[in-house]
């Protein structure tokens, strides 16, 4: 059985996209549609990679970007229109080229996990629309990042499926 981190211990983390569920984000179940948690997840992400200095208009001011090449999605509760949502995320490593992430949506209406979104995401240099090293700052903050999230006191299970090449 997969052990995830309870919400105790994931409010420690800084909350990105914290919005409530909008209503036309929901679907027939009457609970937020599957193609929503992707999207907020990713957003979530982005929001967390600007501290390590991956600003959100990097394409457009850098020519870089980070794509996503993988997922794995967990569903563990129900968000409803207008519970409130929120994203954190823990960095579980990086190679020259790509990153790997655990995005947890959490109710926070209800105090609880919602979902766990685990995620490959890679730099790309737009000018080749290709995969390229990430820039030494980045690399350096991706590091810390991943080091300071490796020292929390708690464990985050994979889903086994993804990881680093």
């Amino acid at each position: 059985m997969t052990t995830h981190p309870t919400y105790d211990q994931l409010i420690a983390l800084p909350a990105y996209v914290e919005q409530p569920v909008p209503m036309p984000f929901e679907d027939i179940n009457g609970h937020l549609n599957v193609r929503h948690y992707i999207g907020i997840a990713s957003e979530g992400l982005d929001e967390s990679l600007v501290e390590v200095g991956i600003p959100q208009m990097w394409p457009l001011t850098h020519g870089h970007a980070c794509f996503s090449a993988e997922h794995h999605v967990t569903y563990l509760s129900e968000l409803r229109t207008g519970d409130t949502m929120s994203a954190r995320v823990r960095l579980l490593g990086r190679s020259e080229r790509a990153g790997h992430a655990l995005v947890y949506l959490l109710d926070e209406t209800k105090q609880r996990v919602a979902c766990v979104v685990e995620e490959i995401f890679l730099h790309i240099d737009l000018s080749t629309r290709l995969t390229a090293p990430w820039p030494d700052e980045v690399a350096a903050a991706l590091d810390a990042r991943i080091s300071e999230h490796a020292a929390l006191p708690f464990t985050s299970a994979t889903s086994g499926s993804l990881a680093l090449r």
